[in-house]
């Protein structure tokens, strides 16, 4: 039978040092730090992590200790310490010493004080981080230019700082058994259905891992499941403004510390096909914006297939379409050439990934002279397969939401093997099996094409047309908001 672990009692000074000594292993760690002091008479053993403790804050606490006499800390030491001697917003106390180790490799400061049955913890912690700038990936032309960054509370102040409500709620999570990754459930008390919030806090609780090396798309996975199906059921942001809109709206956020997005909770098929740069023009131009992402994003999943199967059978060309086809032959099949092109472009974004930004620009020449022009010369492809698949990867880069293109991206390649093993029949069952899957998708009770199945002809409204803003009254039934009312 295994002997339970016996901790020492942080009465005994030395004793808990001992301790807390070996758990950090304090002689093994340069970056840990164990400072011993003398101040009013008393021992006292300062620990912290040397990146994470904030030098000017703790030099002003020792300040402030090295003026006590061996008097001041005769009656209460505790008490004086912590509400007169320590000038420091956040602190608290705590007697479990496994609490504390939790805490000092978190970042806070931990001081132990000889006679003092509890430790003294001051979060003087201070993240490297870097500055709140626009992210890539959700570029405007007008509009905020800062974006989510890697600490948790700066993410926290930035929603914060545009939606100023009472009822607004940020609750704290630590998760993982061994990382203790800080996170945070962000919603609108009077506005966020609870049951949503239940269910996610319920969900944090039930993850038993060691870790989130990858931050929030770990958190994704053990919430939502569904490993087998490409789209994402929760929508990514690194915009303040799109998190603070979403939040009004009756959604609830997740933010995870160590990661400059924040997931949008519960997230439909139409959430990801919605981008910030509508909202910064005139509803008319917002309107025709959407209207030809939709077209790009449609195209990017069906014009190849459609192509192909209409290329291949010329019973189904009408007359006045004579022209779609392949006008010159290359030495290998339309298919093949397709779906070297098809790993070509996709060889082409993990490189671009990869690349410097000093030499994306010479990848982007070569790619285009040796994908476009010599490939055509030689015949490897025929040049309706180069200029169609240049449109599909446009309309896949203009996809607002980078995991949506990439689940469009496997979907277009499917249809595309069924349309060439069984011609229209796979082309139609294939976008059967698409359609049925997004309709069998849900998250958090959700279905994922809500509001086109099940059907809400006003919510569908605003889904296909940017409306003006002083139009939109309601929020979105569906996510049962308290406060139906904007």
């Amino acid at each position: 039978m295994k002997e339970e672990q016996t901790y020492p009692t942080i009465a005994d000074y030395h004793q808990t040092i001992s301790y807390l000594k070996k758990e950090l292993a304090i002689d093994d760690n340069f970056d840990l730090i164990h400072l011993e002091l003398e101040y009013g008479g008393r021992q006292m053993s300062l620990f912290l992590v040397d990146g994470f403790g904030k030098d000017q804050a703790l030099t002003e606490i020792q300040k402030q200790l090295i003026k006590l006499s061996d008097e001041d800390l005769q009656i209460d030491p505790l008490e004086k310490l912590m509400k007169h001697q320590i000038p420091y917003v956040e602190i608290e106390k705590s007697d479990d010493l496994d609490e504390v180790i939790d805490q000092v490799l978190s970042g806070p400061a931990a001081l132990v004080v000889d006679g003092i049955d509890q430790v003294i913890l001051i979060d003087t912690r201070e993240y490297p981080v870097r500055g709140p700038e626009e992210p890539d990936t959700e570029k405007v032309i007008r509009g905020a230019r800062d974006g989510f960054v890697e600490t948790l509370v700066l993410n926290a102040a930035l929603v914060r700082r545009r939606v100023r409500d009472r009822t607004m709620r940020v609750e704290y999570v630590q998760v993982g058994r061994r990382s203790k990754s800080d996170m945070a459930i962000t919603y609108v008390a009077d506005i966020a259905d609870q049951r949503f919030v239940k269910k996610l806090k319920r969900e944090l609780k039930k993850i038993d891992t060691d870790g989130f090396p990858m931050a929030d798309k770990t958190v994704e996975e053990y919430i939502y499941g569904h490993s087998l199906n490409p789209y994402p059921l929760v929508r990514y942001t690194e915009r303040p403004d799109v998190a603070a809109t979403h939040l009004l709206e009756g959604h609830v956020l997740i933010m995870v510390d160590g990661s400059p997005s924040v997931m949008i909770t519960p997230a439909s098929f139409w959430h990801h096909l919605q981008h910030a740069e509508e909202y910064r023009q005139k509803p008319l131009v917002g309107a025709v914006h959407r209207f030809i992402r939709y077209i790009a994003v449609w195209a990017s999943l069906f014009l190849l297939p459609i192509w192909y199967l209409l290329a291949t059978h010329e019973q189904f060309v009408p007359a006045a379409f004579g022209f779609i086809g392949e006008q010159e032959t290359g030495v290998i099949s339309l298919f093949v050439q397709f779906l070297i092109a098809e790993i070509g472009i996709e060889m082409l974004r993990m490189a671009a990934i990869h690349t410097p930004n000093a030499l994306a620009t010479a990848l982007g020449l070569v790619a285009a002279i040796l994908i476009g022009e010599v490939a055509i010369e030689v015949g490897l492809f025929s040049p309706e397969v180069v200029l169609y698949l240049a449109a599909v990867a446009i309309g896949s880069y203009a996809t607002p939401s980078y995991e949506l293109s990439l689940a469009n991206r496997l979907v277009r390649l499917s249809l595309l093997i069924l349309t060439a093993a069984f011609g229209l029949t796979g082309f139609t069952v294939g976008t059967t099996l698409w359609f049925l899957l997004l309709v069998h998708y849900k998250g958090l009770g959700i279905p994922y094409l809500w509001p086109f199945l099940p059907f809400d002809a006003k919510a569908f409204s605003d889904v296909l047309v940017r409306k003006a803003m002083p139009y939109k009254h309601q929020r979105p039934s569906i996510l049962h908001p308290g406060d139906p009312d904007r």
